[in-house]
């Protein structure tokens, strides 16, 4: 019998979950709390207009319409125990509980997990006045990372090369509230950054293709942090001995380190990571979700069907389901409003879709919202194009032609995604 499932979340990571699920023939239905103006006009799926933290209307819908899975997309309901509402209610979700999702809620409560199981990770020191903190970063001086210790939308993080650009960013934390009640002052780790995603089940591991992010707004990863500019899949930075080393030596022993504090890890365990000169990997940051836009450009090359991948960990049998890849690349490009990560414009006309449909491309919307037959701009990152190529050059070239279809006023995008690998002559 075809599955009905729920997605929780409104952007490209979910709408790609939402067409990854609904292109199977063993799903019926896909529903998308609330969705986007791309995820309403995908083929067998629906958004409803239920908030990510809404719980009660969720665990609601889901008993009235006797959903099958419901996924989890943003970490903000994973953080505040959306896992648990469910399972209360003997729902099937697909995602770590309020205890688990601490490894990406809380900073300071991953660095101490890494320490206690031996993870290769940054020197850090945290902080819970502002004063001390400040003192902290004259005394060892730049480059340094400052990060507030909870979520902050991917925006929390600075690296800062010199002892007034730390001071400033410590003084713009206040704007994260709460999230920023616990700095974190870090090792600068130089290298170069990639991101391996597993599936785990809280036993067992199935490691993603490792792919890389371009978290800075500017080309050469200058300016301010976003959510995520581009990304490719797989990237020759981690070849196939890294990557078991990286199973190895960190995602073992982390799923190993959850089971002692008694914690029942089931779903996405997240590592981004840096890679030093002599191929070594240390943890930067732990994630209990999938990433975003890693994961448009990690499903589309995966072969086998989502909803048994993701069944099978909510249910504690992924030793029973392995997975397979398709052997090309894939490239992906964000496109985002004017302003960017800062004040950004809403409400403009997008044309060129269907042009760059016709190229091959799958668009997966992020920030927009239907308006009769037109898409309009909703949110800062607007729409996340992937296109596959035999390689990295192939699938970039493939990616850019059909970005260059699509219009709307103010429009920005990165033009160097998979620099650093062209780079380094991968």
């Amino acid at each position: 019998m075809a599955l009905k499932i729920l997605v929780i979340g409104s952007g490209g990571r979910e709408h790609c979950l939402a067409w990854s699920l609904a292109r199977s023939d063993g799903v019926a239905q896909v529903w998308i709390a609330p969705g986007n103006g791309g995820t309403a006009a995908e083929a067998k799926c629906a958004n409803l207009a239920i908030a990510p933290l809404d719980f009660a209307a969720l665990v609601r819908f889901a008993k009235i319409e006797h959903i099958d899975l419901t996924v989890v997309g943003p970490e903000a309901p994973l953080a505040a125990g959306i896992v648990d509402a469910f399972k209360a209610e003997g729902l099937a979700i697909f995602g770590p509980t309020q205890a688990g999702a601490q490894l990406e809620a809380s900073k300071v409560w991953a660095k101490a997990l890494m320490a206690e199981a031996g993870i290769p990770t940054a020197a850090a020191q945290s902080f819970n006045d502002l004063a001390a903190a400040c003192d902290h970063v004259r005394a060892v001086g730049a480059p340094v990372v400052i990060k507030a210790d909870g979520l902050a939308a991917g925006k929390g993080v600075t690296v800062a090369f010199t002892t007034e650009e730390a001071l400033d960013a410590l003084d713009g934390l206040s704007r994260f509230g709460e999230a920023a009640a616990t700095i974190v002052v870090e090792e600068f780790m130089a290298g170069e950054e990639a991101s391996v995603l597993a599936f785990t089940d809280g036993r067992t591991i199935r490691v993603m293709l490792a792919a890389q992010d371009h978290k800075r707004i500017g080309e050469g990863d200058s300016g301010a942090n976003t959510g995520g500019m581009g990304a490719y899949a797989p990237t020759p930075l981690v070849g196939n001995a890294l990557l078991k080393q990286i199973e190895a030596k960190i995602l073992v022993p982390t799923v190993e380190a959850l089971q002692k504090r008694g914690i029942d890890y089931r779903g996405v365990l997240y590592a981004g990571l840096m890679i030093d000169g002599s191929g070594q990997a240390r943890v930067v940051e732990f994630n209990c979700r999938f990433g975003d836009p890693e994961t448009q450009v990690i499903l589309p090359l995966l072969e086998t069907p989502l909803e048994e991948v993701l069944l099978a960990t909510v249910a504690g049998r992924l030793e029973a389901v392995p997975l397979v890849w398709r052997t090309e690349t894939a490239a992906c490009v964000v496109l985002a409003a004017a302003g960017y990560p800062g004040e950004y414009r809403q409400g403009d006309a997008i044309s060129g879709l269907e042009a760059a449909r016709a190229e091959g491309a799958c668009i997966f919307h992020s920030g927009t919202h239907q308006v009769g037959e037109r898409t309009l701009t909703a949110g800062g990152r607007v729409l996340a194009l992937t296109h596959l190529g035999a390689d990295l050059p192939a699938a970039l070239n493939n990616v850019y032609r059909a970005v260059a279809h699509v219009h709307f006023d103010g429009a920005y995008y990165r033009r160097d995604i998979g620099w650093r690998a062209r780079r380094l002559g991968l």
